[in-house]
């Protein structure tokens, strides 16, 4: 089994998994967290210490918008959902991470 990265390998990825993740529907902190994990087949591992100051982050930013709901368990959360700025910004994102790694790509294989 494949080590997860750690959260220094996400830095600079991060706002754009997290949109990515958050363009299926509204989610909670944890939800996030476990979808991500799940999407990325168990590689990309997401802590508290760095989820939740990004999405305090891109609420400022005004890429998502949150609000307190109950949860499946019945317990308060805050709920995050991505803004229409937010998908502008996930397909800039998007565009350019694929320009990157297209190019570096052409470099590790020549």
């Amino acid at each position: 089994m494949q080590r997860p990265t750690n959260s220094d390998q996400l830095h600079g990825t991060l706002d754009m998994l997290v949109l990515k993740v958050l363009e299926s529907g509204p989610l909670h902190g944890y939800a996030i967290a476990v979808r991500l994990e799940r999407m990325s087949k168990d590689v990309l591992n997401v802590e508290e210490g760095s989820l939740y100051p990004a999405l305090y982050r891109m609420e400022r930013r005004g890429w998502v918008a949150s609000a307190w709901a109950v949860t499946e368990t019945g317990r308060r959360a805050r709920v995050y959902k991505l803004t229409k700025a937010g998908r502008a910004q996930l397909e800039a994102e998007t565009t350019s991470w694929l320009r990157l790694t297209t190019a570096v790509a052409h470099v590790l294989h020549g």
